[in-house]
């Protein structure tokens, strides 16, 4: 059976389904005692493995429908966000934010609550307006924002149905500029993180934590005709294209030093045409509310010597909040604190617990996709019995229900 984008995690399916139709996906599912989803593979965790049926969202068809009255484009749930932003941008739309990676699929990236980041904006998730759920007994259930049911089944992680399409706000098209600043203090975030986070419409703060004072690169993403012009608290701008690994060529990074350009050439840390590594490596974040953000940062830093050697690079990124029952952004803003590892699991896992111990007081919400070790979760989710009263309705057999479910949020 096939594996995971990043190699560490071989599914154990019985069988993959690979349908190019809605008709073919309500057969499958009707026909199937479990199945799971697959979008583009890159989760770091078992969310979406199984031991029955997988069926994989990748081959669906179907046109992209743009509709210019309601804002919104409805695209295959299968379908990569680059590809979309091509579609969009040749019709002269845009979508408000994009996720590092141009290449994860819409549903998959929903689904797990995936972000990009923005003091205003909200998680790629928060950007759903309507989506069509292949239900346990074959049906096709559309839900629109504002329905009952709608908060809950957006970030569902897979357990309501097979998610066939879904719809998107969008915008006219914009320019980005993009500035990396390098060597901030790491004092400037600390210290009004409000100031650096709002200073462009996206702002990624890198680090290897090897100097646990500093700030290695600032990317930000500004909109020029919104933002005003760029501090550098502190830092240098950088006098060529970075790549958030130190040392490692920019050529598959997008375009930076200011140079205005397409929202979809500037949003993504890496381009389209690229792919932005081997996949040797493995993925950590917790999310934490706004009001922690500095906290949180200091108990990282506390924890340096220990991260540092089994780091690639670390990320923070900001995401506003929504009201997605499973969003880690669900009531509050928050400030994603993201891991790049080396790809070194077993020494990974082993000092996950100690993370998140340190990170335990700020309430972290760990991302769904990600490596992470905590438990049952759900206390973390005000919403999650509700959730788990919509999973008991739409699919009282636990037809879409693993391993992950069963631990991380439990039916009962």
């Amino acid at each position: 059976m096939s594996h995971n984008w990043a190699g560490n995690l071989r599914y154990a399916a019985t069988r993959l389904h690979e349908p190019s139709t809605v008709d073919e996906v309500r057969r499958l599912v009707d026909g199937s005692e479990r199945i799971r989803a697959l979008g583009t593979r890159h989760s770091f965790n078992t969310v979406a493995d199984t031991r029955h049926e997988l069926l994989s969202t990748a081959s669906l068809v179907g046109p992209v429908t743009m509709d210019a009255d309601a804002r919104t484009v409805t695209v295959p749930a299968g379908m990569r966000y680059g590809d979309l932003a091509q579609a969009l941008e040749a019709s002269g739309w845009a979508l408000a934010n994009l996720a590092s990676l141009p290449h994860i699929s819409v549903g998959g990236a929903v689904a797990t609550g995936t972000h990009g980041s923005g003091d205003r904006t909200g998680s790629l998730a928060s950007a759903v307006a309507a989506l069509d759920l292949v239900t346990a007994d074959g049906s096709l259930l559309t839900l629109r924002r504002g329905e009952p049911d709608f908060d809950g089944a957006v970030v569902s992680l897979g357990a309501l149905g097979i998610v066939t399409a879904v719809t998107l706000d969008i915008e006219p098209s914009y320019a980005i500029e993009q500035h990396v600043i390098e060597r901030m203090p790491l004092a400037a975030a600390l210290d009004d993180l409000d100031a650096v986070t709002s200073a462009a419409y996206s702002v990624s703060l890198f680090t290897t934590w090897q100097d646990p004072d500093t700030i290695g690169q600032a990317w930000f993403k500004r909109r020029p005709e919104r933002d005003a012009p760029l501090p550098a608290f502190g830092g240098v701008p950088a006098d060529g294209e970075r790549h958030p690994l130190p040392g490692i060529s920019p050529v598959n990074c997008t375009p930076q030093l200011g140079a205005p350009g397409r929202w979809l050439d500037r949003l993504p840390h890496f381009r389209l045409a690229f792919t932005p590594s081997n996949g040797d490596e493995l993925q950590s974040e917790y999310l934490v509310p706004r009001v922690h953000a500095a906290d949180a940062i200091r108990a990282i830093r506390n924890l340096d010597s220990r991260i540092a050697p089994l780091l690639q690079v670390a990320e923070m990124r900001t995401v506003a909040a929504d009201e997605l029952w499973l969003s880690p952004a669900y009531g509050c803003d928050v400030l994603g604190l993201h891991f790049t590892w080396q790809p070194r699991q077993i020494e990974v896992e082993a000092l996950l617990p100690t993370l998140e111990d340190a990170l335990a007081p700020y309430a972290p919400r760990p991302h769904w996709g990600k490596l992470f070790s905590a438990g049952d979760v759900s206390s973390r989710y005000p919403r999650a019995a509700d959730f788990a009263a919509l999973r008991a309705r739409l699919d009282p057999s636990g037809k879409f229900g693993n391993k992950f479910l069963e631990r991380h949020l439990p039916r009962d």
